[in-house]
């Protein structure tokens, strides 16, 4: 049995080819079109694409707003991108790994040295307070109401700052003054002239003042009077003097002696002797007369003492301070406006015709000035007395 074969012709192999040309030749326009949409499409996806991952991200770092466009996904990305880096003290306002959207404000806020000096020691770190008393709270540095912080708490933190604390501390104590009595001459017509009597006995009173200590960082820096009061009153002593006239000797008569004449300085003497004034209702004897200038002083200052050069205290309406080669120490003055004083005290800066008189105010020391041209009555060692 033989095997069918199909016959094959020419003109069949020429018409299959003919309707290939035909094919191409009627869709050739169909095909490009669709290629130049195709690839118009995938260039739009690719920019749509594109264009959604581009970022717009506002970069705020201590102040300054910089505007930065990145495809970046996360914040850590961005700031690699832009090469800026952290520390571990700045603070940021979203996570480093937070995912970045168009619009967003990052907000870095770095932080600056700061140093801190108290009691005697010094500590360093970083800081993002905005003033000193940010910084001071942001590390749990414990004040008090009287201690003194420098540059202030509301001073700003712009840079490397300083910062000094100096602790404050206030004392008062009290301390205990004598008062010395006075010396009070009463005329006893009783007694005959030249005797004495003590009618009352003196005794020296106490004041108590209120001595404020400021110290800084334990060290005493000031010390100031802030009150004082009388805790026990002085007594005067009384003394009574005799004003009867003694009896005159029977008279004897004796051989007439020439007398001796008197020489110039005996003469001097006994002129000064007996030079007398009335001040303030009080008559006395003053061995010279002398123009001063005067200023005044306080125990309230800082370095003045209460003790003075005599071992007295220093009392206001008695107490001044001298040169003792123009008025001896412990004698008694009487100055044109002022008043009866007495020479307790010396000073550096008082030579010559100059005299400080004392006040417990240092207030009222101060609006005494400077006074010049005071005459001055220098006395003696005994006060007087009214008759």
């Amino acid at each position: 049995m033989g095997i069918f074969h199909q016959e094959e012709t020419h003109d069949s192999n020429i018409s299959s080819m003919s309707y290939a040309l035909r094919w191409k030749h009627e869709n050739l326009r169909r095909i490009s079109t669709a290629a130049i949409v195709s690839i118009a499409v995938i260039i739009m996806v690719l920019l749509l694409v594109s264009t959604q991952t581009l970022k717009q991200v506002y970069l705020v770092v201590d102040g300054q707003v910089k505007s930065i466009q990145t495809h970046k996904s996360s914040l850590q990305e961005m700031l690699d991108e832009q090469s800026i880096s952290l520390r571990p003290e700045d603070q940021i306002s979203m996570p480093l790994s937070g995912s970045l959207q168009d619009g967003d404000k990052v907000v870095i806020d770095r932080a600056v040295p700061v140093s801190l000096t108290a009691d005697g020691t010094t500590k360093q770190w970083n800081s993002t307070g905005d003033t000193v008393g940010e910084v001071l709270k942001e590390k749990g540095v414990p004040l008090k109401e009287t201690d003194k912080v420098t540059p202030s708490l509301s001073e700003q933190i712009t840079g490397p700052t300083d910062i000094r604390i100096v602790h404050t501390n206030k004392q008062v104590v009290q301390r205990h003054e004598s008062l010395p009595y006075h010396v009070i001459k009463t005329a006893d017509p009783s007694l005959t002239a030249g005797e004495v009597r003590v009618v009352q006995q003196g005794k020296p009173g106490v004041m108590v003042q209120n001595i404020e200590k400021v110290y800084h960082d334990g060290e005493m820096v000031s010390m100031r009077m802030v009150g004082k009061e009388v805790q026990t009153k002085t007594q005067d002593k009384v003394i009574a003097v005799g004003t009867k006239k003694k009896p005159e000797p029977a008279v004897v008569k004796t051989a007439s002696v020439k007398p001796k004449p008197v020489s110039a300085s005996s003469s001097n003497k006994a002129v000064s002797s007996n030079n007398r004034v009335s001040k303030a209702g009080v008559d006395f004897s003053y061995k010279k007369v002398i123009n001063v200038s005067m200023t005044a002083y306080s125990a309230e200052e800082p370095g003045i003492g209460t003790r003075t050069a005599t071992g007295t205290h220093v009392t206001e309406g008695r107490t001044i301070a001298v040169d003792p080669n123009v008025i001896p120490l412990g004698w008694w003055v009487y100055i044109e406006g002022v008043g009866f004083r007495r020479a307790e005290d010396t000073g550096g800066a008082i030579k010559g015709n100059k005299i400080d008189i004392y006040y417990d105010s240092v207030k009222r020391a101060n609006n005494f000035g400077r006074k010049s041209g005071l005459k001055v009555y220098v006395i003696g060692p005994v006060k007087p007395e009214v008759n």
